[in-house]
């Protein structure tokens, strides 16, 4: 078998050497003070449990500081050893095996084992938990050290699935979760990151605390605080006061606010979340949306490059896709101008000179100030919506129990590549996915199982060019994260994971010395 190590290319990889990790008895100091950010969203235990990750990137915000995974992204590689110090594969690409790290423990002292990583992946039932473990033929642990996945069929995109596009790879104490429940597991939640927990209060904050053992190194930080402040001017406000260290989400005429005031930092990150407008009612024949030109039209009424100013001081990027451009496999569609005229044409041509009443526009709350523009300029045009945003944890519950009609604007920032993106929100099975087009499938069937790199990319840029010719969404932007860092700050850790739209790791967050 090849020993792998960082991004993992294609199933016909040379062999890389590996080398460990420095072990967390290297740090010379122990961890001091407190970091407290100011969280857009209201925090959720389901976050607690990586295997409930539903498909988006903000679970990671508490995976990365109470748990720790098997591969997961770090500075440098999307694909970085972590509780396994190393990875091989066969040369028929049907076996991953992974050495895991001796070194690894648990909040409560017990050492991460194979068995661990067996229960974790077996339990998880988050999004895409379908397609990978479909791949899976058995599970094998011939010691405490070794784990060992068989596939059904060779699948490139195996290492993409289980480390980005899912939480399976994110390790929980088999012992630990069985004594107490999943309940139970969600009210005093024990992982092997660098934070364990303290407590949590719903609707206010969750508080963790270093654990010094952790692998990789010492927390520079003693006690990190997430406070749920939903409103942006408060979040402003607190960052402001010296409540808060860092403010995540402040946008517009507040972010240009952080940029005068003295001692404040404005940190933008463009990441990985795309957003988009999903028009589930497009299968519906009875439906307005069912219609080509009626989804052609409201991608002309949106004026995204005026948006993208106002909103984000111009940092978003238009990049028309579901699929972030940094991704493999990613396929440039043409853009759309915003010609109001050309909207007008489009609805008349379909039989609504007059526009129509379209129902509700669903979103995540914490991102309705992308919506309520979205909504002004369908107004405009004559798509008559009403904006409902919903939070986050309901809303995404909601999207994946197809309990919407009318509009939905998506999102996600999670990693992966351009296959896993379709696999949850194009594709037949997918868990957003309210209707499929045969042609999408049948292609996204065949390059699951393509082994040639090219043909592969033929393929998903395939599925992408017919995802844009069939209008099934309306593009928005890659999103530009505005963050804002207090005069205590010296390491924010946003923009250390490349693509991440959070602070991480947080063992390398830091305050500026006394």
């Amino acid at each position: 078998m090849r020993h792998v190590r960082g991004l993992f290319a294609s199933l016909c990889v040379l062999a890389i050497t590996t080398v460990g990790a420095s072990p967390s008895a290297a740090a010379a100091d122990a961890p001091v003070g407190q970091m407290t950010w100011a969280v857009h969203v209201s925090l959720a235990p389901t976050w607690f449990d990586p295997a409930e990750t539903s498909g988006i990137i903000t679970p990671f915000m508490v995976l990365y500081a109470l748990h720790d995974a098997v591969v997961k992204p770090l500075p440098g590689s999307a694909m970085t050893p972590s509780l396994a110090e190393s990875w091989s594969t066969s040369p028929d690409g049907l076996v991953y095996e992974f050495v895991l790290r001796k070194t690894a423990r648990f909040h409560n002292g017990d050492p991460v084992t194979a068995e661990d990583v067996k229960f974790s992946f077996e339990r998880y039932r988050g999004a895409s938990a379908k397609p990978l473990k479909d791949s899976v033929a058995a599970i094998e642990t011939p010691d405490p050290g070794r784990v060992r996945f068989r596939l059904k069929r060779a699948w490139p995109d195996f290492m993409t699935f289980y480390v980005g596009a899912t939480g399976a790879s994110w390790i929980v104490p088999k012992k630990y979760v069985e004594k107490v429940g999943d309940e139970g597991f969600k009210k005093a939640p024990i992982g092997a990151g660098p934070y364990r927990f303290v407590s949590f209060t719903p609707g206010v904050e969750l508080v963790v605390e270093a654990f010094e053992q952790y692998w990789r190194k010492t927390p520079n930080v003693k006690r990190l605080v997430l406070k749920s402040i939903p409103d942006e001017a408060t979040r402003l406000a607190t960052l402001k006061r010296g409540e808060v260290d860092i403010a995540y989400a402040i946008r517009g005429a507040l972010a240009e606010e952080i940029k005068r005031s003295p001692g404040l930092t404005l940190k933008p990150n463009v990441g990985q979340a795309t957003f988009w407008i999903n028009f589930p009612d497009q299968w519906d024949a009875k439906s307005p949306w069912h219609d080509r030109r009626v989804r052609l039209a409201a991608n002309y009424a949106i004026d995204r490059q005026a948006m993208n100013q106002a909103d984000s001081l111009g940092f978003s990027r238009i990049t028309w896709s579901i699929v972030p451009s940094s991704f493999e496999f990613y396929w440039q569609p043409p853009g759309y101008s915003y010609d109001p005229a050309k909207t007008k044409k489009l609805l008349t041509e379909a039989g609504y000179p007059n526009g129509f009443d379209a129902g509700d526009y669903f979103c995540d709350a914490a991102i309705a100030y992308v919506g309520e523009p979205v909504v002004n300029y369908l107004n405009s045009a004559g798509i008559r919506v009403k904006l409902r945003p919903i939070e986050r944890v309901a809303f995404f519950r909601g999207w994946s129990e197809k309990k919407f009609k009318g509009l939905i604007q998506g999102g996600s920032g999670a990693f992966g590549n351009a296959a896993t993106r379709i696999e949850a929100f194009v594709a037949a099975g997918g868990a957003y996915v309210f209707g499929s087009y045969a042609d999408i499938d049948g292609l996204f069937l065949e390059q699951a199982a393509e082994l040639d790199p090219k043909r592969r990319e033929a393929a998903l840029h395939r599925i992408q060019q017919l995802i844009h010719d069939k209008a099934m969404i309306a593009p928005i932007w890659l999103n530009a994260g505005l963050a804002g860092f207090g005069p205590r700050v010296e390491e924010s850790g946003i923009g250390l994971i490349s693509g991440y739209a959070f602070s991480a790791p947080y063992e390398d967050v830091k305050l500026k010395a006394k």
